[in-house]
Parts: C-alpha cells; sequence; structure tokens
C-alpha cells in the first residue's frame, strides 16, 4: 500500500500528463489520479469538486492522499471535495501548495518508497530544489524540519495546517489570540508560514509569529509536543476557524488610498527642503474620516539618552529591567481601560498585544544575554534588543505588518524611560488645532485631548497603524504618511485637512478655507446635535418610541453604553466570564458580576444572553468533539441543553440578580419549539432550587429567544406563545438565511442583513410577535446603521441595540422618522431585488432630506 496522489487541473489533458510522466518516474504501484477540467462532453476547461472527489476515492489506498492543484478555482473545487468525503476519509487527505509538475513526480517518487502522507507531502513541496539549485536560484526554500523555537521534547509532534482568512493575516490582535491560546498548554508549539516557508517559529513569542509574514490566504502548519499537544492543536484549529477571535467587518480593514500619494516607505527619504507656501496641498494616506481647519500644532516627544555605561552588576540590571516591565505593564493597562471606557473593548484589545511584548521571550531572553553576557546596562541592551526586532517587522513585504514596529518602538521607549528616569510622554498639545508629528505611538493617540486635537496630520506611518485604528476610533479626522515637509510646516500655520481625501493644504486661501470650516461645521453640528440629545428618548415625529440600548461584552461596556444614551443593555454577552479561564464561574461568582452591571444601569433593563459557545468557540473546561461544521453543530442553547447544569448554574445567578434589577434572559441560536421549551423547564428548576435554599427570587423573569436561524424566524408565531420577546441577531441570520460566512471574503458581500430575503424574515418575526402582544427587537449590526433606522422601524421593530458610540446618531434618525412614511419606504424596500439597491434607495431618500 502506498500514498495516492491526485493532480486536479483546469485542463483534463494537462492532468492526464502531468499524471503519466509521474507514473512513468515512479511506476505502478503509486495510484495516481487526474481531476481536470468540467464533467462535461470533452471536458472543457474548469475544475468539477464531484470529479475531485471521486479521484480522491479511487486513488485512496488507507495511507492517506496528497491533491496536488494548480490555480485559482482548482483550490477551491478541492476544498469543497473535501468537505463532501466521508470523515474518516477527509482525515487521511491533504491539500498542498506544491508545485503541479514537480511536485507530482517528487510525490509520486517517495510515495513508491512506502513514505507516510507527511513525508510525501515534503517533497512535493520541496520538488523545484533541483530546479532552483541548478539555476542557482533563492527563492525557493525546502520547509524548515528544524531550528529554534520549533517544537522539541520526546514523542512525535502534533500537527495541523491552518488557513488563515483574516484581511490583514496574522497582525497583532490575531497573532495575540494565537500566542495566548498556544501558550495556555502544557505544550511545546511551533508554527511554519506553509506558504512562504518562513519557520519554524516559537507559538508563545508574538514577534516571532507575527514576523514569520502570515498573511491572508496564508496557509500556516502547527506543531506541538508534550503532555497537551493534541489539546493545544485542537484549540489552535478552532481559533483559527473562527477567524481568530477577530470582527471581519470591513472596520478594520485598511481605507483606500488616496490617489497619487508616494508609498510611506519612500518619502522617508524625501528631501527636506525650505517650508511649503501658501495654497501648498500636501497628500498623504487618508486614515480617519472627517474635515478640519485650524493652526498647526506640533507634538513631538524628547529624544531618550540611552547611556551605554558598562554594567558592574549584571543581576542588579536584571532586576531594574524586570521592576521596568512592571512599572510599564501598570501604566500599559490604565491606558487600555481608558481606550475600553472611550472607545470600545475591542479597539481596547490592541494594547494586549504592547503587554504581550513585555513578557515575549524574543525581546526578554536577547535582552538577558546583553546583560549577562556582554556586560551592557538594562537600557542599553533592552534597546539593542527591541531595535532588532523593530527591524525584522520593517523587513517584511506587508504593509500593515511593517506598521507593527512601531507598536515595539512605543513600548521599548516606554521601558526605556523608567529605566532612565526621563520623561518619556510626549509634548502636550495645549492649544486647539491640527495636531502634527512626524509618527504618534498608540499610547500617544490614546491620550490625546480630543476637545483640543481638531485632526492629526503625520509626516510618516499608515492608514493600518494602530494609531490610526484608534483615531478612527475616536472620531478625530487623520490624515498619514504625508512625508517630511509636513514637519517644516511653522506652528501655528493655518491647514486645511481632509480626512476623506488624504490632503491637507497649507495656509489656504480664504475660500478654501472657509468651505473646509463649512462642512466640518455641519458634520459637528450633526453630531454634536445628536450627542447633545443623547439622553433623551428616540420617539417618532407620530410619538412611536423606539428603544435604543447597548450591546455589552464587559463591564467596561457599561459606562460608555450609558454615557452615549443607551436606554439599557439590549444584549449582554456573558462569554466575559467564561473565556480566558481554567475554570468554570461558579454560581456567586457570575451572581456578583450580573448584579454589579445591572446596578451600573441604574434601574435601566438589562437582557442577559446565555453563555454562547460551542465547538466554534470552546472552552478549555468543557471539552467538545472536534466537528466538521461547528457553525452549524453544539453551539448556544444546544450547548446548554446538552450541558443542563452549565446552563443552570447561570440561570440560578441570573434569577437572584433578577430580585433586585429589571434583568431579562435570552437564549441564542434556536432553533425548535422542543429547545425553547426544554431552557423555560431548566429556568423553573433554578427557581425551585433557589426557592428551596430561600433565595430572594423575581415576581417573573422575562424571557427571549434570539432569532439568528431562518427556522426560528418562519415559525415565529409559533414561537411567540412561549417566550416574551424576540431579539434578532443580523449577523448570524444574513449569512445563514444566504449561505455565505461573513467571514469568508468571496462570498462576505451576499451577508448584508439589507438583503430583500433577510429584511422578509425580520418582517415575519415582527409579524409573530404583534400577533401574541409580543415585541421584537434586532441587536445585529444592522440596529447599528442609522441608514438603515428608517427600514427597521417601518418593519415593525420596537427595540434597536447596537455598540454604544452609534446611539446618538440612530437616536436621531428615529426622531426624523414619521411611521407612515417609514412603513412605506420598509414596502418599497422588500420588493427591491438585492441589498445594493436597498442601499441605494435608503441613500437617495437620505440625501433629499438633507
Amino acid at each position: 500500500m502506498a500514498v495516492g496522489i491526485v493532480v486536479v487541473s483546469h485542463s483534463a489533458t494537462l492532468a492526464e500528463g502531468v499524471v503519466e510522466l509521474a507514473r512513468q518516474m515512479a511506476g505502478e504501484d503509486v495510484r495516481l489520479e487526474p481531476a481536470g477540467g468540467i464533467d462535461a462532453p470533452d471536458h472543457p476547461l474548469g475544475t468539477d469538486a464531484m470529479l475531485v472527489m471521486q479521484a480522491i476515492e479511487r486513488a485512496d489506498t488507507g495511507d492517506g492522499v496528497l491533491v496536488l492543484m494548480d490555480l485559482g478555482s482548482a483550490v477551491m473545487s478541492a476544498e469543497m471535495a473535501l468537505e463532501m468525503l466521508p470523515d474518516d476519509l477527509r482525515e487521511r487527505v491533504r491539500l498542498t501548495d506544491a508545485p503541479l509538475v514537480e511536485g507530482a513526480v517528487a510525490a509520486a517518487v517517495t510515495a513508491r518508497l512506502g513514505a507516510s502522507l507527511e513525508d510525501v507531502a515534503t517533497e512535493a513541496r520541496g520538488g523545484l530544489q533541483a530546479k532552483s539549485a541548478h539555476l542557482g536560484s533563492e527563492e525557493t526554500q525546502a520547509p524548515a524540519e528544524t531550528g529554534e523555537g520549533a517544537a522539541a521534547g520526546d514523542g512525535a509532534a502534533v500537527t495541523a495546517r491552518l488557513l488563515v482568512r483574516n484581511p490583514l493575516g496574522l497582525h497583532a490582535r490575531p497573532a495575540a489570540r494565537f500566542v495566548q491560546t498556544a501558550g495556555s498548554f502544557d505544550a511545546t508549539v511551533a508554527v511554519t508560514n506553509e506558504t512562504t516557508g518562513k519557520g519554524p517559529a516559537s507559538a508563545r513569542s508574538l514577534n516571532a509569529v507575527a514576523t514569520l509574514g502570515v498573511r491572508q490566504g496564508h496557509e500556516i502548519e502547527v506543531a506541538a509536543r508534550g503532555r497537551q499537544a493534541t489539546e493545544a492543536i485542537e484549540a489552535l484549529r478552532e481559533l483559527a476557524e473562527r477567524n481568530f477571535d477577530e470582527e471581519i467587518d470591513g472596520a478594520l480593514a485598511p481605507p483606500p488610498r488616496a490617489a497619487g500619494p508616494t508609498p510611506v516607505a519612500t518619502r522617508r527619504a524625501a528631501e527636506r527642503g525650505s517650508p511649503p507656501g501658501p495654497g501648498t496641498t500636501l497628500s498623504g494616506l487618508p486614515a480617519s474620516p472627517g474635515i478640519a481647519v485650524g493652526p498647526a500644532r506640533h507634538f513631538g516627544a524628547p529624544a531618550l539618552a540611552i547611556p551605554t555605561d558598562r554594567a558592574t552588576d549584571p543581576a542588579a540590571e536584571w532586576a531594574a529591567l524586570q521592576r521596568a516591565l512592571e512599572e510599564v505593564r501598570a501604566e500599559i493597562r490604565s491606558t487600555r481601560s481608558a481606550v475600553a471606557a472611550r472607545a470600545g473593548e475591542y479597539h481596547a484589545e490592541i494594547f494586549d498585544a504592547h503587554l504581550l511584548f513585555l513578557d515575549d521571550e524574543a525581546l526578554t531572553e536577547p535582552a538577558r544575554r546583553l546583560i549577562f553576557d556582554e556586560r551592557r546596562n538594562a537600557a542599553d541592551a533592552w534597546n539593542a534588543a527591541s531595535e532588532e526586532m523593530a527591524g525584522q517587522y520593517r523587513k517584511l513585504d506587508d504593509e500593515y505588518l511593517q506598521a507593527r514596529a512601531e507598536d515595539v518602538t512605543a513600548v521599548a521607549r516606554q521601558v526605556e524611560a523608567r529605566l532612565t528616569g526621563q520623561t518619556g510622554g510626549a509634548k502636550a498639545i495645549r492649544e486647539a488645532g491640527v495636531l502634527v508629528a512626524a509618527e504618534l505611538t498608540p499610547a500617544d493617540t490614546a491620550g490625546l485631548d480630543a476637545s483640543l486635537v481638531r485632526a492629526i496630520a503625520t509626516a510618516f506611518g499608515g492608514p493600518t497603524s494602530h494609531s490610526a485604528i484608534l483615531a478612527r476610533s475616536f472620531g478625530i479626522p487623520a490624515v498619514v504618511g504625508i512625508g517630511e515637509t509636513l514637519l517644516d510646516v511653522a506652528e501655528g500655520t493655518p491647514l486645511a485637512l481632509d480626512g476623506e481625501a488624504g490632503t491637507v493644504m497649507v495656509d489656504p486661501p480664504p475660500e478654501i478655507a472657509a468651505e473646509h470650516e463649512s462642512r466640518a461645521a455641519a458634520l459637528a453640528e450633526a453630531a454634536g446635535a445628536a450627542r447633545m440629545a443623547a439622553q433623551e428618548p428616540a420617539v417618532t415625529k407620530d410619538g412611536r418610541k423606539i428603544e435604543v440600548a447597548a450591546n455589552a461584552g464587559a463591564p467596561e461596556d457599561i459606562g460608555a453604553a450609558v454615557e452615549a444614551g443607551a436606554e439599557g443593555v439590549g444584549l449582554l454577552r456573558t462569554e466575559f466570564l467564561f473565556v480566558g479561564r481554567e475554570t468554570l464561574p461558579d454560581e456567586e461568582e457570575q451572581y456578583t458580576a450580573y448584579r454589579s452591571l445591572a446596578a451600573a444601569l441604574e434601574g435601566r433593563p438589562l437582557i442577559l444572553r446565555t453563555l454562547d459557545v460551542g465547538a466554534d468557540k470552546p472552552l478549555p473546561y468543557l471539552p467538545q468533539p472536534g466537528e466538521a461544521n461547528p457553525f452549524l453543530g453544539v453551539r448556544g442553547i444546544r450547548l446548554g441543553l446538552a450541558e443542563p447544569e452549565l446552563l443552570s448554574i447561570q440561570l440560578r445567578a441570573a434569577l437572584r440578580a433578577a430580585a433586585e434589577f429589571p434583568l431579562k434572559v435570552m437564549f441564542p441560536m434556536v432553533s425548535s419549539l422542543d429547545e425553547i421549551r426544554r431552557a423555560k423547564d431548566l429556568v423553573e428548576d433554578a427557581r425551585q432550587a433557589l426557592a428551596k435554599r430561600g433565595a430572594p427570587l423575581p415576581d417573573r423573569l422575562d424571557v427571549g429567544m434570539m432569532v439568528e436561524v431562518p427556522a426560528a424566524a418562519l415559525m415565529a408565531d409559533a414561537f411567540a406563545p412561549e417566550i416574551d420577546f424576540f431579539s434578532i441577531g443580523t449577523n448570524d441570520l444574513s449569512q445563514y438565511t444566504m449561505a455565505a460566512d461573513r467571514g469568508n471574503e468571496h462570498v462576505a458581500g451576499l451577508a448584508d442583513a439589507l438583503e430583500p430575503a433577510v429584511l422578509r424574515l425580520i418582517a415575519r418575526v415582527v409579524e409573530g410577535a404583534d400577533a401574541h402582544g409580543k415585541w421584537a427587537g434586532v441587536c445585529g449590526e444592522l440596529a447599528g446603521q442609522a441608514v438603515a433606522t428608517p427600514v427597521l422601524v417601518g418593519l415593525g421593530v420596537r427595540e434597536l441595540s447596537m455598540s454604544p458610540p452609534s446611539i446618538p446618531a440612530v437616536k436621531q434618525a428615529v426622531r426624523a422618522l414619521d411611521m407612515a412614511e417609514a412603513r412605506a419606504l420598509a414596502e418599497k424596500a422588500l420588493a427591491l431585488e438585492s441589498a445594493v439597491a436597498v442601499r441605494a434607495m435608503l441613500a437617495s431618500v437620505r440625501a433629499s432630506h438633507g
């Protein structure tokens, strides 16, 4: 028996020719199967998943099958074929990025020798080595089998190949998730970028992982050895399947470049000349939208003098570095908390990567060696180690990863300031204007006084830097990468900045300044009016009250929600209590948390969603078997019913908090009446258990359900008598309705919640609720889009729950509505053909109303 090989090509002739060549090289004993063209007369060009699946089945001998593909749809057809295979066969199939012809020959020869599937795949990937060596090329390297940071120890490694689908690859935030997950197991884990051949690198080092240059579409291989090797690999596999817990909704995608600007890298070498004259337009990269006019206010960080004295006591220097790291750790945590309160928990996670830098062995170990082996002082050693790491980022060919050098140097500067006793902060802006700087660190941006900083203009940096991300989250207009000429602009010089166009005009003519000021005033007036009225109820012109609430995923979100005008929390994601720990939170811990959050709302209602995890979002203390498609597997209420004690503990804690505060409970991922009835039975069991203990109980507990599954929407009239309210999760509802994974860039555009099919399901839910005197809300992303407010209100939605920053604008949008007009608009939307048409209609209506 031997490993089988399948060759997938757009051309049936090419596939058959490659198979024939490989067979002549390896002999008839190896099973080689072509899968070329489309299953039609004469096999026209294209690829066919069914043909690929059949070829795999023919090639299987029980020892595994290696599949080689030529390009484009061949890869997708092979992946689709893999999904159609039985589980036992699927586990024995490996898709490889090896070269088609050379890889097939090398694989066939190796398979003939009885090698394992792993060895056959390795040989296939190295198929170009002979050609490269002959031609003197260094472009193709064999994948490294060992190296510093590789998985070490006794026993065979447990491995997995993972596809990275994140738009920006493994940049800081998903890389941090990767490192945190790998580091939580008793195993030595290494990672290799199989697409580029870089690695292996230690999975415990954020820098080592990030500098592998893993981009969207790259495939990585993780290998683990140790007591929990299998658990580590499974956790990393599941992490990759959920896109490393990153929101893939375009929020963090790089904004489009302005037409014609010079790349940032070349601007650093631009010649400095005389200051730009009046009316000069400086072009950069748009980083945060908005318009601003104001005097230039230079913002610069004083240079730190790094001592080069030799260390007389290395142990003391190492201790000093440890103290500095701990002090900076506290400083970053404080900054993180401030950003979470101001911009939300998701944006605050930027600083999680900064915290990891402080513990990263790729930084601390070189510094330790320099202190003890070369007798360098702590500041000098840390500076050298961080500069080396930043240099590695700058050498990468990915612009986003190049920008991570900024994060390394920012954190390094904080540590060096502590070690040298010098001020590490940047000069404060004391007068209102447009901030001008070479670059800003995330900590600099987080500390800006929004009342003084009208906009940001930087000579260097890119729109994907964390500073730019924070500027967007704070609503500060920004243009970056303008070039060193910007720094020659004199303090106080008038500037007109356009954050959407990516331009800054120096000392603009009066008419240009007036035009910018008029646009800025209009935007500010609209935003200001919305904020001023944020605490007022959202009532339509004809008196229809719409409750506008907040989605919350952490305790820090509650304060921001109340400040933004939230009338309650329409979705509390309770997962924050369960993730990132090794044990289940008990009833008392959960009760204390829910009570504290409810109290912070000062009488406003709180809707608690029960635990929404599963095989797509696993918990280390709740082992679950792997699932072929965890998004359609045991998750949400399904897991709660499969683990009733897990759900019962949460329900008892919720009931205790509901005895004191207006707290409601809703269940996620409900798809059948049996599920909601069994869940309600658990609520009653929890109530009786608490009654026996003499615990205080609410007179009643409102119980609702999430509508994320089309079946639940279609059966809303049957569900309504069983529950008190519906909350429609448009994110999942849209992707399940359109059969389009929002994390898959090839089909994500289909999962638009304004698709008429999704809107019709929302209408169906509202009708079912109204028929039984119940109410329906929307807590998905669509609720926070003010442009969609007329349609949702027109459909009869009573509650909208969203991210806190969206609340003022949505409330203002409600106040501008007349219900008759909103209903007519909703009816028109239901009759349109696509989400594109719906959005075009809404944009036209918005424009007509000014």
